[in-house]
């Protein structure tokens, strides 16, 4: 789903207060349901640490690049880590583990790139992901989503939080994009990871003030090469689709041309024939983000570019020390 506007907005017109109000009915709902889970399952104990890289609110806030850097840091460090998700958007239930042959309509866009990383396992019951991913040897288990789920007992908790768009407006969903109740999603945290659209982005203040007396270690997406040459037509399907336009913009891309799509969008043989059509017109090159690239129908991904892009963080040895423990327990387990 994409969004609407008025999570963004406290007050005024643009906060659309009447929505607002005839939601909240469905948002405590939604909020004591997710607080009354929490507190009332039991969470498994794989016996190895797990690493939950979560968020408080709906729609992208970079999750899966930190997972990504979380996998490839601890692999190079000689940790037998896996990667858990639930795949959302695949077809497959699971427990297991993402192969080659698995396409996106199977597992889900962000397995497949967290696969590039280490052996990733799929499952739509976290704790049988992690009893699957135990049997088959992982010492460290690294969670893409699931600050919320309480089925798997969390070693260490990152919360990614968005610096542009914080919290929204403060409510929880469906009047608001937050997933439950801030103070409870602050309070299982062990640090934040505050994702910028760039480097020197200024944090604004009352979102300092709410993330105050946490571990905050602010962080950017940087693109792994330069943006292409020539006329570009952007496509995106990912939470937030301006972020990946804007960055473009900032690094030298001239995009003639934009179309977002919904979160996790199956793209279909037509969307990439109109795409190609609106882009020839323009004289332009097709260009998207790793996670839309695995969605696209394989015969047409010849032909569109991507612009792959990594976490960059300001303070890694905040991160590392975070880590520090989690790395000697696998290691003398």
């Amino acid at each position: 789903m994409r969004p609407p506007e008025f999570w963004n907005h406290r007050d005024g017109r643009d906060s659309a207060p009447m929505i607002r109000l005839l939601l909240s009915p469905f948002s405590w709902i939604y909020g004591w349901a997710a607080a009354r889970r929490i507190k009332t399952t039991e969470s498994y104990d794989p016996g190895v640490p797990v690493i939950c890289v979560g968020n408080a609110t709906m729609g992208g806030t970079g999750k899966t690049p930190v997972a990504i850097y979380l996998l490839q840091s601890l692999r190079r460090m000689g940790v037998n880590v896996v990667g858990l998700t639930r795949g959302y958007g695949g077809t497959v239930k699971g427990p297991l583990p993402v192969q080659k042959h698995h396409t996106a309509a199977d597992v889900g866009d962000e397995p497949l790139l967290l696969a590039r990383a280490a052996p990733v396992w799929v499952s739509a019951g976290k704790d049988d992901g992690a009893r699957a991913a135990v049997s088959y040897g992982a010492k460290v288990i690294v969670m893409d989503d699931g600050h919320q789920n309480p089925l798997i007992e969390k070693t260490l908790s990152l919360l990614v939080v968005d610096a542009e768009t914080g919290f929204g407006n403060g409510c929880v969903f469906p009047a608001g994009p937050l997933r439950e109740k801030l103070p409870a999603a602050l309070e299982r945290a062990d640090a934040i990871i505050l994702m910028k659209p760039s480097a020197d982005f200024d944090i604004d203040e009352e979102l300092k003030a709410q993330l105050q007396g946490k571990i905050v270690i602010p962080a950017y997406l940087a693109p792994v090469g330069d943006a292409p040459k020539g006329k570009l037509y952007a496509f995106a399907g990912i939470g937030r689709p301006n972020k990946f336009f804007d960055s473009l913009r900032r690094h030298g891309g001239e995009i003639v041309g934009e179309i977002p799509y919904a979160d996790h969008y199956k793209y279909k043989d037509g969307d990439i024939e109109q795409l190609f059509m609106l882009a020839s017109e323009l004289d332009a090159g097709l260009i998207t983000t790793e996670k839309d690239y695995v969605r696209l129908p394989r015969g047409y991904r010849k032909g569109v570019q991507v612009w792959p892009v990594k976490v960059q963080f300001e303070d890694e040895l905040t991160l590392r020390r975070l880590l520090h423990p989690v790395i000697q327990d696998a290691k003398n387990g």
